[in-house]
């Protein structure tokens, strides 16, 4: 059974398109919605949805940082040498610059959450499905 399907749909913000884009950073069907994109300011923010089981690569945010607000389902965050928390509507997340860490849904349910960004992404190595099913709910 997969849970928050209603996600899918756009909780707060618009689900967006496939996230291809970043597609190749990501395990699984992401979707984006830019909700700002301005660049006389100096930050990001966009809607991102995760399909039951996508989850991000592992990254670190150089000279920045970033925020997450979970508005819908379930998912994980962890950071390098940390246990994964499980995230549910409403927990706030702040990464500081350097901290390499990721973040995606559960194995069943959608997960979305609006990510604000600073800084230079630097990409590392996928989240495998050796560790991620070993995560519990």
């Amino acid at each position: 059974m997969v849970k928050h399907e209603e996600v899918k749909n756009g909780v707060i913000f618009p689900i967006g398109e496939k996230n291809d884009t970043y597609a190749q950073y990501f395990i699984g069907q992401s979707y984006l919605e830019t909700l700002v994109a301005d660049p006389a300011v100096n930050v990001g923010v966009g809607n991102v949805t995760f399909e039951p089981g996508c989850r991000n690569n592992w990254h670190i945010h150089h000279d920045g940082y970033q925020l997450l607000l979970v508005t819908g389902g379930e998912g994980w965050y962890q950071e390098e040498g940390k246990a994964a928390q499980l995230l549910k509507a409403g927990d706030v997340i702040v990464t500081h610059d350097g901290v390499k860490h990721w973040h995606g849904a559960t194995k069943d349910s959608w997960f979305e959450h609006v990510a604000i960004t600073a800084g230079t992404p630097e990409w590392l190595e996928p989240v495998g499905d050796e560790w991620y099913n070993k995560l519990e709910q």
